[in-house]
């Protein structure tokens, strides 16, 4: 999934860390080997 805005977090299934989106950019989040997914608030 892509960054679409500041603020955003995304999270790891596998290890549960999480990343707060400081830059909107291109590309895909990854973790463990896997993509992160956009946390539901």
């Amino acid at each position: 999934m892509s960054t679409e805005e500041i603020g955003q977090v995304f999270v790891c299934q596998v290890c549960g860390n999480e990343v707060t989106i400081t830059r909107v950019g291109e590309g895909t989040l990854t973790c463990c080997g896997k993509p992160m997914l956009l946390k539901e608030e």
